[in-house]
């Protein structure tokens, strides 16, 4: 199992990547709202999809997947949202 965490400034957007990406069968995909490190305003927020993976998917293709989808839609992507 591996967990992913791509994050975006639009819940929208957010919501856009998720739905896409269970199209492409990807089964655990949630929207969660991110408060910025430090943050109390309600404006800091990012919106995130993460993604657990089981099985096992070739990872060096899911990472750069996931990297280039985040990267389309100025967001960023966390390969390792845990570490």
């Amino acid at each position: 199992m591996t967990e992913h965490l791509l994050v975006f400034p639009d819940r929208d957007v957010a919501e856009q990547v998720a739905d896409e990406l269970r199209d492409e069968g990807f089964t655990e995909v949630r929207v969660v709202r991110e408060a910025l490190s430090g943050e109390d305003d309600a404006e800091d927020h990012e919106w995130a999809v993460h993604v657990v993976v089981e099985g096992d998917r070739d990872i060096p293709d899911l990472r750069e997947r996931l990297s280039a989808l985040a990267q389309e839609r100025d967001g960023w992507y966390d390969p390792t949202p845990l570490g």
